[in-house]
């Protein structure tokens, strides 16, 4: 379906629909493991659609600031890919789902301390230390700048968040050592930690999430600034990812049910993404035990159905 075949008025009321039936659903609550997400408004919830044709519908609070968390690791995942070439990637960091909590440090002892997936904390800290930098300070300046470059405008980190999250990051400190000890981290173990750490701590609203969704939709250019952020060819690949882990333990049960690719984040973010149509967003804190937002969730789904976004619906045939 192309995006024109989807008109203005159906995705406006989807998006409508889908904030008024789920903004007052109950359930999961804040991540507040990290002490400064635990402050954030329950009650929050934002919902948004980007088209590839610049596009934006909005329903709720989609233009409040929230901690972006792992949805970074999508984007830093696509400047790597860019940088190194998809072989090179799936050589050192690896790009098979591991059945095990994002955080988990079974999964690395299971797997010889090899990554395996760039949307766990693992492979996202293996793979930023594969950003190709001269120094700390140019590893970060290009994954915020890539993250602007897929927002469509310049992103900045919480120094409030950032402090909160080095303050409690133990066991990514601790996951960055067995990497160093099995050989998948690729600079200064502590380093790529801290740059991790912040990366995790950069401000997005649902607008700015969807535009980044919709930019992957769009094959790698920015449909609102023209930008070409990354090659379409490897668009495919951080897709590919997102299908399999985007949502954590309930990966799975997310292709079987919205059959969309897509990332939440414990900031309580979500973004779907319909390849060469569109991008869903939506941000409510409170969270499942996956660590998937739970409004987020029933209204991104909501509106997948409502559109008919899933990629493995089959058309009907003219018989």
């Amino acid at each position: 379906m192309a995006p024109s075949a989807i008109s203005t008025d159906r995705i406006k009321k989807a998006v409508v629909d889908a904030h008024k039936k789920h903004k007052s659903k109950r359930g999961g609550k804040n991540a507040s493991y990290i002490p400064i997400l635990g402050q954030v408004p329950s009650k929050l919830f934002g919902v948004c659609v980007a088209t590839v044709d610049g596009q934006i519908f909005t329903a709720g609070d989609a233009r409040y600031e929230f901690a972006l968390e792992s949805i970074s690791k999508v984007f830093t995942l696509g400047l790597v890919i860019e940088q190194r070439g998809p072989e090179q990637f799936r050589g050192k960091v690896g790009v098979d789902p591991t059945g095990h909590p994002f955080n988990s440090v079974l999964a690395l002892e299971l797997h010889n301390d090899k990554p395996m997936s760039p949307l766990v904390n693992a492979g996202a800290i293996s793979t930023i230390s594969l950003v190709e930098a001269i120094d700390a300070e140019d590893r970060w300046r290009q994954i915020l700048g890539v993250q602007g470059d897929f927002a469509g405008r310049p992103i900045s980190m919480s120094e409030a968040i950032n402090a909160s999250e080095q303050a409690t990051n133990f066991r990514n400190r601790a996951i960055a050592w067995l990497l160093r000890d099995g050989g998948y981290i690729y600079c200064d173990p502590m380093e790529a930690c801290d740059i991790y750490t912040r990366q995790c701590s950069t401000l997005v609203t649902t607008v700015d999430l969807a535009v980044m969704g919709a930019t992957l939709a769009n094959g790698g250019s920015n449909p609102l600034t023209g930008t070409k952020v990354i090659a379409r060819a490897n668009v495919a690949h951080v897709l590919a990812q997102m299908a399999m882990e985007g949502v954590y333990t309930r990966s799975g049960d997310w292709a079987y049910t919205v059959g969309l690719p897509a990332k939440s984040g414990v900031g309580g973010g979500l973004v779907a993404v319909a390849p060469g149509q569109l991008a869903i967003a939506a941000f409510s804190p409170p969270l499942d035990e996956a660590g998937n937002s739970v409004r987020a969730q029933a209204a991104v789904a909501q509106i997948a159905h409502t559109l008919q976004l899933g990629l493995f619906n089959v058309p009907p045939r003219n018989e």
